[in-house]
């Protein structure tokens, strides 16, 4: 019963090999596997030349197996090898209470707080921004150009301006990382917004009006559907953007806690497997956040009647 239904219509189901090879896991394991020869190519040829003259400094003679395996084992690497970061992760996610500041799940939480307060407040900010433009003339030509200028001043610069005026009044901590982020992210949301408001056409804005429908009924009825797809499309960038955010409003308050924190201390004592390792769990961060917007996405959509 099996095999006739597999062989339904004539064609056989296709096998573990041919679903790899249509499917995304190859692809992905095919670049993950070339990404990661790479860095332990690059590892060798940035690490060699202290290793020789570490030997050289010792009188010992070396082999290529040697100088190679010294290079993916040094103490503090220039570029450390893949499985060093490993093993980095590994005793301080698994092998530390998430309670001690030693651990990279603490930090990770610190940051991860940050970011998502601060793409709440980017993520209001940028839709009551994008209605106020689509629904008033005036502020679709005077204020969509500042919206776009807020953009150009980079975020380094203006970062510590926040900080320390926030501080002045007794605000402090996660807030300002927060404020950080939002400024940051509310910019993709605004405009993903605009154009999502904007996108009913003339036919269907027509249509409504023939209905007697009021504005604020066009708008719940037809613009702020319309704009659930576009403005989820800018969400996925706006959590990406409001986490380099909230790390770097980490970097120039001196933070003790956060992956902020960590690349600082990483940086001030040349610890450059735990700058890498907190560069990896804060990418890992990153692509749960995106997914779960995703995931929210296509339940969303799906209770819309959406089809994606």
């Amino acid at each position: 019963m099996t095999t006739d239904a597999a062989t339904a219509g004539g064609r056989p189901a296709p096998g573990l090999w041919a679903r790899l090879r249509d499917g995304r896991t190859l692809p992905i394991l095919t670049v993950l596997g070339c990404l990661l020869i790479a860095w332990y190519v690059g590892a060798i040829f940035m690490n060699a030349d202290i290793v020789r003259d570490t030997f050289k400094r010792q009188g010992k003679t070396y082999t290529t197996a040697e100088l190679v395996d010294a290079t993916w084992s040094m103490e503090r690497p220039i570029l450390p090898a893949p499985h060093q970061i490993a093993v980095e992760i590994n005793e301080t996610v698994f092998q530390k209470k998430i309670t001690s500041k030693r651990s990279l799940v603490y930090h990770t939480w610190i940051t991860a707080s940050a970011t998502l307060l601060g793409f709440v407040f980017g993520t209001v900010l940028g839709v009551l921004i994008a209605v106020c433009i689509v629904h008033v003339r005036t502020l679709d030509r005077s204020l969509m150009p500042w919206v776009i200028t807020s953009q150009t001043i980079p975020i380094l610069a203006i970062a510590p301006m926040i900080i320390v005026v926030l501080a002045s009044v007794n605000l402090v901590g996660l807030i300002p990382k927060s404020i950080i982020s939002m400024y940051l992210c509310f910019f993709p949301v605004t405009i993903g917004m605009v154009k999502g408001l904007r996108s009913p056409d003339v036919m269907q804005r027509d249509l409504m009006r023939t209905y007697s429908a009021s504005q604020m009924q066009v708008f719940w009825k037809l613009r702020l559907p319309a704009s659930v797809p576009f403005l989820f499309t800018s969400l996925k960038v706006a959590i990406a953007i409001s986490l380099v955010g909230a790390i770097v409003g980490e970097l120039p308050t001196g933070a003790v806690a956060g992956i902020g924190a960590r690349l600082l201390a990483g940086s001030y004592y040349g610890q450059t497997i735990q700058i890498w390792s907190a560069l990896v769990v804060a990418s890992l961060l990153g692509m749960v956040l995106v997914f779960a917007v995703s995931a929210i996405e296509r339940l969303v959509l799906s209770q819309m009647g959406a089809q994606r």
